[in-house]
């Protein structure tokens, strides 16, 4: 430290500098014991509890170790999904639809909607009106190529393929003319064809002539995905899960605001050889656009 003098004018003395010598050798008054923290028993600390573990289904527990040969399904949806991916050239581009009047709507109608159409009222239906309406006014994404022969082929009817969950595997059953359905008879028709397809009751007829697929990935919770096209078909549309989250919008009084909202990823996987990522950007917005509007009331009876 600094030495302060305490001789005329704070001059150091000879005496200051015997004292601050002998400051220095003595030895340093030790530090005040600190009391050791007493021992805590240790049923006395808390543990969080394990989460039980599930048991497994007794499906899933007789599968365990076991090798089993594919059954004939599940074969041709194997060779099937690798020779689509070897056969064009595929990517998927995706947005996101604002779906809440579509939400209100069904929340007010679905009661009096399966009274009168004796089926419930999903998401679905409305996915596949807008995009067969969509359809009609983007034809390249309703159409199929034959690249040795040089030619493509726009089709003249939207004849809609609707992904199945089956025990057996996925089917895709065939709305055949499925522009020509309104909401209704959209929900009846894809209700019906799914309970015979579940059931092993669909025709050849039933699973051919698609022109365009639809898949909802979101019926087990999938927010997306990129799904493999259904050949030769040049697009499918996978719809995801609707879920509620904060998002911009505006107000007439308040301007921007912050407000729950039901949104929905579209994801639609193309055929590059023949549509561009432009047309598929416009098809999705006609989709979302006609979600967002939800002008589905008179077809509701609302």
């Amino acid at each position: 430290g600094i030495m302060t003098g305490s001789g005329p004018g704070g001059r150091i003395t000879k005496q200051d500098i015997q004292d601050a010598a002998k400051a220095a050798a003595a030895p340093a008054a030790p530090a005040a014991p600190v009391p050791a923290a007493a021992p805590v028993p240790a049923a006395a600390v808390a543990r969080p509890a394990a989460a039980p573990v599930p048991a497994p289904t007794a499906a899933a527990a007789a599968a365990r170790g076991r090798t089993e040969k594919l059954t004939r399904l599940r074969s041709l949806v194997a060779r099937r999904m690798v020779e689509s991916l070897q056969i064009s050239a595929q990517l998927t581009t995706v947005v996101e639809a604002d779906v809440t009047r579509i939400a209100k709507l069904r929340d007010r109608a679905k009661g009096a909607f399966l009274a009168r159409e004796g089926v419930k009222l999903s998401f679905l239906p409305f996915f596949a009106v807008a995009a067969c309406e969509a359809l009609r006014e983007h034809p390249v994404i309703n159409s199929s190529i034959d690249l040795e022969g040089g030619t493509v082929t726009y089709h003249d009817a939207e004849n809609l393929g609707v992904a199945v969950d089956t025990d057996r595997g996925l089917v895709v059953p065939v709305i055949h003319n499925a522009s020509d359905l309104n909401l209704s008879g959209m929900a009846r028709k894809i209700d019906e064809l799914a309970a015979r397809t579940r059931a092993n009751q669909v025709s050849p007829d039933d699973l051919g002539g698609g022109t365009f697929t639809l898949t909802n990935t979101g019926s087990r919770g999938a927010l997306f995905d990129t799904p493999i096209l259904n050949q030769p078909q040049v697009a499918i549309l996978g719809t995801g899960s609707v879920v509620k989250r904060p998002a911009v919008v505006t107000d007439p009084e308040l301007g921007e605001v912050i407000a729950v909202r039901s949104k929905v990823y579209l994801a639609l996987t193309y055929d590059h050889r023949i549509v561009d990522g432009a047309d598929a950007a416009r098809f999705l917005t006609a989709v979302a656009s006609r979600l967002e509007e939800g002008a589905f009331e008179a077809e509701l009876g609302l």
